[in-house]
């Protein structure tokens, strides 16, 4: 392609966004310039700023709230459908397709899951905040994949793997704790709606209908009906990126004929071709069609995700006012130990005992201590934790929580990086 200045400004931040741990920095950043707002003299302007209230109005309907809820009901429906993107692939193309395979990353999300619900529950069950179980549920795969990647070649692919496919199936649990846990009254009427709505999606993609944008217009329509039906709006999110077919339309040998066809008549009288705008549609057309839908879309949204929404999501929801009264809030201490002790003693149990009773086994390369290591990393809980204790708790008990959140995932990393570093001491570094 012909050099433009505007590839000069690009190309740099195209390089920087295919960094691996590039995601990670950027929602750390985003995270830090909260706490740092939120507890300066700009703290007032800057909490307000996501009270501000947005309203949308069509004839006589009319929504009205919050900038924070809007960024967190319907911003967030388009990360919650990456992820139901994700947990298809998985399911469909990755490890979780596989009984044997996916029984290890299972019963450790299983355990990371249940454990750290349980410690949070002895810990206030007969407390205020004793919704708040499904806060430390959650494992935050941008971050741990951050701290993995900062020890380099001496971290075995097998506890990746395992580490990225126990925070898929950690997903899923969230999923059905906001589902179930988190969302209201159900109004059934605007469910009914959404579910025909769901359905026509089906249809349409029976019959062949390929147009993003009249899929987009539907999905739409269809966050608006469970928005109104009391069920949290971004599982519509989830439903449709499970929805998303994982399969090609068009083989690799149709493009091959289309690009010999293209290729006649671009050797030929170009400038001649009567209709050229239509060969470069049809063209087109069969170039993105040998691609599923599912990795189609996965590519073009997990930028925006990543390096867009997920920031912005934690602008809106990490800034706390730090006080040493909320630093020793019960709270904060159920939610902090929770991801602390919890996380690991659950993935770390669970993956024992699946092992022992002879329905998984561990990857090469992989130990005990590694997977302690990795356990640790998995009580990083941000982004999805501060999600669902939006839905769980209020007032201050919500600023406490977000608080254990934070301390929790920052001493997580902390301690999984030294026990990794521990347990690999001596291994030798993969060849690049």
């Amino acid at each position: 392609m012909p050099a433009e200045p505007i590839h000069k400004i690009v190309a740099p931040i195209s390089r920087f966004m295919h960094v691996e741990t590039a995601s990670g920095i950027v929602l750390l950043c985003a995270t830090a310039a909260a706490l740092i707002l939120s507890n300066s003299p700009l703290s007032a302007l800057f909490l307000g700023i996501w009270e501000t209230h947005v309203t949308f109005a069509v004839g006589t309907y009319r929504l009205d709230t919050s900038l924070q809820h809007w960024i967190n009901d319907a911003v967030m429906a388009l990360f919650f459908f990456v992820v139901g993107l994700e947990v298809k692939k998985e399911f469909v193309l990755g490890q979780l397709r596989d009984v044997r395979q996916a029984a290890l990353p299972m019963a450790g999300a299983l355990g990371g899951m249940l454990v750290p619900a349980g410690v949070y529950w002895l810990l206030q069950h007969d407390g205020p905040a004793k919704d708040g179980w499904g806060i430390p549920m959650a494992t935050d795969i941008a971050f741990v994949v951050g701290c993995m990647v900062v020890l380099g070649s001496r971290i075995p692919a097998g506890l990746r793997t395992l580490m990225l496919t126990l925070a898929i199936a950690d997903d899923v649990g969230a999923i059905l704790v906001i589902a179930i846990g988190y969302s209201g009254g159900v109004h059934w009427g605007a469910l009914a709606a959404g579910l025909a709505l769901i359905g026509l999606v089906s249809v349409l993609a029976r019959i062949g209908v390929r147009s993003i944008l009249a899929y987009c217009v539907l999905g739409v329509a269809v966050w608006f009906a469970f928005y109104e039906s009391g069920i949290h709006a971004t599982i519509a999110g989830v439903i449709l990126g499970l929805m998303t077919p994982a399969r090609s339309y068009l083989s690799t040998t149709y493009l091959g004929e289309a690009l010999g066809r293209a290729q006649k008549v671009l050797s030929g009288d170009w400038e001649s071709e009567p209709d050229k705008a239509a060969r470069i549609r049809r063209l087109r057309h069969a170039a993105r069609e040998i691609i599923s839908p599912l990795e189609y879309l996965e590519s073009v949204l997990h930028p925006w995700v990543a390096f867009l929404i997920m920031p912005v999501f934690a602008l809106a929801n990490a800034g706390v006012p730090i006080t040493l009264s909320e630093l020793g809030h019960p709270v904060t201490f159920a939610v902090a130990a929770a991801l602390l002790v919890g996380k690991p003693l659950g993935i770390f149990s669970f993956c024992w005992i699946a092992v022992r009773l002879g329905v998984a086994r561990l990857a090469d390369g992989m130990s005990w201590s590694l997977l302690l290591g990795g356990g640790i990393l998995g009580g990083i809980g941000f982004t999805m934790a501060l999600f669902i204790a939006g839905l769980a708790v209020q007032g201050q008990a919500l600023d406490a929580a977000k608080l254990g959140v934070l301390v929790g995932s920052v001493v997580s990393a902390a301690v999984g990086i030294v026990v990794l570093v521990l347990a690999t001491r001596g291994r030798a570094a993969a060849p690049p």
